[in-house]
C-alpha cells in the first residue's frame, strides 16, 4: 500500500512538471502571443490588412448590386407576365388594334422603367457574373415580347432586334439640361422617347437607329459649323442642334443567344393557349397556322446537340405542346363534322393519345 501511494505520489509530480515546464506550457505561451497579436498588436497600417479591407468592400458592393438586379429581375417577370395575359385577349377581340397599342406602350415602359436601371447597374461589370440574377426576368420579357411580334407582323422577332431595344442612349445633361434631371436619373437625360402619335399609329419601334443618325447629323453640322465658320442659324432646318458627341453615352443589358433561345421556347406554350383561345371563339383555322409555326421551331430546337439541362427541359415541353395541337389538329380534319365546336377546346387540354402518335425516343432521364 505504501509503494502504491509512493508511485502515485511520484506520478502526480510528473505531470506537474511536464504541465510546468513541458510540452503544455510551450502551447500555453504561443496560445498567449496569439491572443495577444489578435487583439490590436498587429500592425494595421500592413499591405495585407489593407488588400483585405478592399476585398470586404468590393465583395459588399458586389453582393449589393446582385440583390438590386434580382429584385429588379422580379419586377421585369411579373410586369412581363402581365403584358402576356394582356395580349392573350386578342384573341376574339374586335378592338384588335387598341390591345397590341397598350402592349407596345407598355413594353416600352417596362424598358424605360425596369430595363434602364438594370442596364446601368450591369455598366462597367462583367455581365455573366450577374446573368444568374435577372435571367428568369429576361427570358420572360424575351416571351412576352416575342408573342407580341407573332400577333403583330406573324413573325418571329430577332435577337438583334430584341438586343437593340435593350440598348439606350444617354446623354449627360448636368449643365445643358437642368429641368430633365427631375425625371431622369442623376446627370442623365434618356433621348430615347415615344410620342403620342407612334401610340396612336401602332408604329411602336425601337428609337436606337433615329438617335444615333441625329446624333451623327449633329456632329457633322457642329463640324462643319467650325470649320467653315458657320453659326447655327446656318444649320438646315430639321437638322439637330449641335451635341458634344463626347457626353453620349450607350447602355446595354447582355442578351447571350441561349436566353433568347430559352424565352423562344417558353413563347411556344403561349402559341398553343392562343390556339385553345381560338377554339373556343370559333376560329378553326388559327390551330393550324401555330401547329405550323411550332412545328418550323420544333425542328430547329431539335437540331443542336450537347444541350444543357434547362434546354433538354424546354425543348420537351416545346414537344409536348406541339403534339397536343397537332392531334387536336387532326381531330378537326377527321372528326369536325360529327363534333361539336365547343367540345374541340377538351383535346387540347387532354393529353390522352399524344404518346402514341409520336413514336420519339426520351433520352432526358439518362442526362438527368
Amino acid at each position: 500500500l505504501q509503494m502504491a501511494t509512493v508511485h502515485n505520489v511520484g506520478s502526480d509530480r510528473g505531470r506537474i512538471r511536464k504541465k510546468r515546464y513541458g510540452q503544455d506550457a510551450w502551447r500555453s505561451e504561443k496560445e498567449k502571443e496569439l491572443k495577444a497579436t489578435s487583439t490590436g498588436d498587429a500592425n494595421v497600417n500592413s499591405a495585407v490588412i489593407d488588400a483585405f479591407k478592399g476585398f470586404q468592400v468590393e465583395l459588399d458592393n458586389r453582393n449589393d448590386r446582385y440583390e438590386r438586379v434580382v429584385k429588379l429581375s422580379r419586377d421585369i417577370t411579373i410586369e412581363s407576365k402581365r403584358i402576356i395575359f394582356h395580349l392573350h385577349r386578342v384573341t376574339g377581340s374586335e378592338d384588335r388594334n387598341t390591345i397590341l397599342t397598350e402592349a407596345a406602350a407598355r413594353l416600352l415602359e417596362l424598358r424605360t422603367a425596369k430595363f434602364l436601371p438594370l442596364a446601368k447597374e450591369l455598366t462597367g461589370q462583367d455581365p455573366y457574373q450577374f446573368l444568374r440574377a435577372y435571367s428568369p426576368g429576361l427570358q420572360e420579357y424575351i416571351e412576352a415580347v416575342t408573342f407580341y411580334h407573332y400577333l403583330a407582323n406573324k413573325q418571329l422577332v430577332s435577337l438583334d432586334s430584341i438586343q437593340a431595344e435593350l440598348t439606350f442612349i444617354q446623354e449627360n445633361s448636368t449643365d445643358s439640361h437642368p429641368a430633365d434631371t427631375n425625371n431622369s436619373p442623376t446627370g442623365i437625360t434618356i433621348t430615347q422617347k415615344l410620342t403620342d402619335a407612334a401610340v396612336e399609329n401602332n408604329e411602336i419601334k425601337n428609337i436606337k437607329s433615329d438617335c444615333v443618325q441625329s446624333f451623327q447629323i449633329g456632329c457633322e453640322a457642329s463640324q462643319r459649323s467650325s470649320e467653315n465658320s458657320e453659326t447655327l442659324a446656318d444649320v438646315p432646318v430639321g437638322i439637330p442642334a449641335p451635341v458634344d458627341c463626347m457626353s453620349i453615352q450607350t447602355v446595354s443589358v447582355n442578351l447571350p443567344p441561349t436566353e433568347y433561345m430559352l424565352g423562344v421556347a417558353d413563347f411556344t406554350g403561349e402559341l398553343m393557349k392562343m390556339a385553345i383561345n381560338c377554339v373556343g371563339s370559333g376560329d378553326l383555322n388559327t390551330p393550324t397556322v401555330v401547329a405550323d409555326m411550332m412545328r418550323v421551331m420544333h425542328d430547329a430546337f431539335t437540331s443542336f446537340g450537347n444541350v444543357r439541362r434547362d434546354f433538354r427541359q424546354k425543348t420537351k415541353v416545346l414537344r409536348q405542346s406541339l403534339q397536343k395541337v397537332e392531334t387536336a389538329c387532326y381531330a378537326m380534319k377527321v372528326r369536325g363534322s360529327e363534333m361539336p365546336t365547343h367540345m374541340l377546346v377538351d383535346v387540347f387540354t387532354t393529353s390522352s393519345g399524344t404518346n402514341d402518335i409520336f413514336n420519339m425516343d426520351e433520352q432526358e432521364e439518362f442526362y438527368e
